[in-house]
């Protein structure tokens, strides 16, 4: 009467429509994840939670209990209102008569409403099974008054009811008219006549019509509140929850058009019980509405303390809701039944049903449209385990019911939905800080991996472009516990490019009985997280180092996403420090370096690999045409020191592009020199490094036109947008001692083309032969007097020589030119990476 009074048959009907459809798509989503696996107590906070997580589940489920407890206060709220109606003293009366005996004030409606919430809480407290007998037999009353007032509208003669209204301090009577079947009765109905609501002084809306109208239809997720309690819950959930949808859409809106056709506009406005005055059996209404409120009241209280011992259960809230796990020997949640029922009396204070209308709808929607949203989720993510029974959806439907709830839910209050999705956003960060993690399986991860495929697929490596490049990088890690530093400062290498931390464990796997890689996984992962850098992990087992780094190389990363650029530690006979133990990750008192990792080597023991293999890896990723990096001393490489230190000049960054093995044939724009360069600029963009200043060294000899080569190299580096100082070195005191041990004077005969050779790709130079010892100590000598000292230095990393027993030579000399220069990077490039396109 309340809404087609107001709203008039054509809005109620569109009301009912939208409401529906709204539940309609909800029910859908509802039935299709509870015929997906076994249903625990909970109902949709259960589903919501064992799809979306913990963080969507606890918060939502928070939000339904809510939802539930303000239902049941509202419907006790009702059934006083209608008790009051008909044993209330009549407003303006001091005394009653008959069997008005019941005062009308706020406290003693709040009295009223406390002593029906008590006769709830006591069928509540008794268990599922003797509520589950009361709401059967209330199903039976309230079908039976149903069925007397559908025969009333017809067996009743037109009559005329008086209707008392408060007014100030008295009252005023008015006359509503039931008209019997009446064409001008129902045309009078058909358009909206919105007023004052008689019970809370409010003018009515639309939305306010159908906040209330829609609470009348929540009892849809009772049954899956109870999935706890019921034996066959997938089974007996779609079926019941069906049925209530259908049957309660047919008998509104056939009451809608029997009241609007028989009824004038003022007696279902100003009088919420007219049924009573206009049945052929007055009390039996009566009995009806008593019953049904009631059933409701009850269903939504057992509803909240099943989701609430299912939220202390999950122990999301941990000691807050410790006191609701407590259940009696039957299992019944004495406990939670208890805490609902106290907020459940809290929120009858607000004393008037139409005034929390609003608050209930908004909650209720909200949880609807995450019931929706974690089916979606289900189908989009497309895992092969989400094959529900129930097929009779799509995330077609999924999605309009996540539209309707959120445009309804701020056309009835915007300040509501505000307010709500405002706490629901709180209440997910707070669980997702806070909260312990959980093994019930994460949507949002298969909905990464199914996105994240699908965008590996697009990524195509035949349409990378050198405008685009980024570094994609493959450090090779022999024990974490002596490389941290070197970790962290490759991820800030990487220019948001792949990482890959990759590690090679010397053993058969046919000796062995099962993978030794799985269990030392979860400590890898566990190393990434605490040093809080983006990489991916890749283990392997080879008979040798050397295997094994060509293993990763041939088989890490997917698509378009694999390593393009390889990072070893320098190869010498520096004892290895425990950088973990001195890392901030691991220095408070309540963190424990990982024990997966074995000791460090100690400098008495022998190495994993020689000086010829760790060479011959070096010449294996060229071959590969992989860039190299080898990072000497970089663990003492105090990042947080040199970055925040208050000394001027800023920390430095000294760029050496010329190959100091190779004076003969120096030059500062080749491919590996613009690698350098490239590496140099990509480490000042990281944001931990911004403060420090690019040093570019440029070294010239007498008589070459240094000014004219400076020149050159600034408007090179104009055109790359490298900010960068260029320095002078003169270095012909050390150039002197290569031409002196070169077999002719410098104006002798030229090198043959195969020593000229420096960027082919299999003809390797044997450069190593072309320098002495004195020469390359007068090379560090030179980088090093360079002062002020930077915070890390990048140098030329030349070609291995072509001839493998020139393999320790190689390494020897390499050794002697980054000797006693603290953090030092030698870089190889071997494709181009810089461009001066737009």
């Amino acid at each position: 009467g309340f809404v087609v009074g107001h709203a008039g048959l054509y809005q109620a009907l569109a009301m009912f429509a939208v409401a529906y459809f709204i539940i309609g798509m909800t029910v859908l989503s509802v039935c299709a994840i509870a015929t997906n696996g076994a249903l625990d107590a909970g109902g949709a906070y259960y589903m919501i939670s064992r799809a979306l997580g913990p963080e969507f589940g606890g918060s939502i489920g928070i939000m339904f209990f809510l939802a539930n407890v303000c239902g049941s206060a509202l419907y006790v709220l009702g059934l006083v209102e209608a008790v009051v109606d008909s044993f209330g003293i009549p407003p303006g009366q001091k005394a009653g008569t008959g069997v008005h005996v019941l005062p009308q004030s706020y406290w003693y409606e709040l009295l009223y409403g406390t002593v029906l919430l008590a006769l709830c809480l006591l069928v509540c407290l008794v268990g599922a099974s003797i509520y589950a007998k009361a709401t059967f037999l209330i199903f039976l009353i309230v079908a039976g008054v149903l069925g007397t007032i559908l025969v009333s509208f017809f067996a009743t003669r037109p009559i005329g009811v008086p209707i008392r209204l408060p007014h100030f301090n008295g009252s005023e009577t008015e006359n509503g008219s039931f008209t019997g079947f009446s064409l001008t009765t129902l045309r009078e109905n058909l358009g909206g006549g919105y007023g004052v609501d008689y019970t809370t002084g409010q003018m009515m809306s639309f939305s306010s019509v159908f906040a209330v109208m829609f609470n009348g239809c929540t009892g849809i997720m009772a049954g899956s509140n109870m999935s706890g309690d019921l034996k066959r819950p997938s089974y007996s959930i779609p079926r019941g929850t069906i049925s209530a949808v259908l049957f309660t859409y047919l008998v509104y809106n056939l009451l809608a058009f029997l009241m609007c056709a028989t009824c004038n506009r003022t007696l279902l406005q100003k009088d919420y019980g007219f049924l009573r005055d206009i049945s052929i059996f007055p009390p039996l209404v009566t009995v009806g509405i008593y019953a049904a409120t009631l059933s409701a009241a009850m269903s939504n209280l057992i509803g909240a303390s099943r989701i609430l011992y299912a939220l202390a259960r999950d122990d999301l809230f941990g000691r807050a809701l410790a006191l609701a796990k407590k259940t009696s020997a039957s299992g019944n949640p004495v406990m939670a039944v208890i805490l609902s029922w106290l907020v459940v009396q809290l929120v009858l204070f607000s004393g008037k049903l139409n005034t929390i209308a609003g608050v209930v709808t908004t909650f209720f929607l909200l949880v609807y449209a995450t019931v929706n949203l974690a089916c979606l989720a289900l189908e989009w993510a497309s895992a092969p385990n989400f094959r529900p029974t129930f097929r009779y959806f799509t995330w077609h439907t999924c999605l309009l019911g996540i539209a309707g709830c959120c445009v309804m839910m701020f056309l009835i209050s915007p300040v509501s939905a505000s307010a709500s999705l405002g706490f629901l956003l709180v209440l997910l960060l707070a669980l997702h800080y806070l909260s312990p993690s959980s093994t019930w399986g994460y949507i949002s991860q298969a909905l990464i991996f199914h996105q994240v495929r699908k965008y590996l697929l697009m990524l195509d490596v035949r349409k990378d472009h050198v405008k685009f490049w980024r570094p994609q990088m493959l450090l090779m890690v022999q024990n974490p516990r002596g490389s941290a530093r070197l970790i962290d400062f490759v991820n800030d290498l990487k220019k948001s490019g792949l990482y890959v931390l990759g590690h090679v464990e010397l053993q058969d796997l046919d000796a062995l009985p099962s993978d030794p890689l799985q269990p030392q996984q979860d400590s890898w992962l566990s190393l990434v997280d605490k040093l809080n850098v983006k990489a991916f992990i890749s283990l392997t087992l080879a008979p040798s180092v050397r295997h094994g780094v060509r293993q990763l190389l041939f088989t890490s990363g997917l698509g378009g996403m694999r390593p393009n650029t390889l990072v070893l530690g320098f190869y010498d006979d520096a004892a290895p420090q425990d950088g973990l133990a001195r890392h901030p990750a691991f220095t408070s008192a309540r963190e424990e370096i990982p024990l997966g990792f074995p000791p460090l080597r100690a400098p008495a023991d022998p190495k994993l690999l020689s000086a010829r293999e760790y060479v011959g890896i070096v010449a294996d990723a060229l071959k590969m045409l992989r860039n190299v990096l080898l990072a000497r001393q970089l663990e003492s490489l105090d990042k947080a020191w040199e970055l925040r230190r208050a000394a001027s000049p800023p920390p430095a960054i000294h760029v050496w592009p010329v190959n100091l093995l190779r004076p003969d044939s120096a030059r500062y724009a080749d491919t590996c020199s613009l690698f350098l360069l490239q590496m140099a600029c990509v480490l000042n963009m990281a944001r931990a490094w911004r403060r420090a200043r690019l040093r570019l060294f440029l070294c010239v000899e007498a008589g070459a036109m240094p000014h004219a080569q400076e020149e050159k190299l600034r408007q090179l580096l104009k055109d790359l947008r490298i900010q960068a100082q260029i320095q002078l070195v003169p270095w012909d005191a050390v150039t002197r001692l290569h031409w002196q041990t070169r077999r002719g004077p410098p104006g002798g005969p030229a090198p043959t083309g195969e020593e000229e050779e420096e960027e082919g790709a299999v003809n390797f130079p044997a450069n190593a032969t072309q320098v002495s010892d004195e020469y390359v100590c007068a090379a560090n000598k030179l980088v090093l007097e360079q002062s002020p000292a930077p915070a890390v230095r990048f140098l030329y990393l030349p070609r291995p020589p072509a001839d493998t027993s020139l393999y320790p030579l190689y390494l020897h000399q390499l050794e002697l030119l980054t000797r006693g220069l603290g953090p030092t990077v030698l870089v190889h490039g071997v494709s181009a990476v810089t461009s001066t396109q737009l």
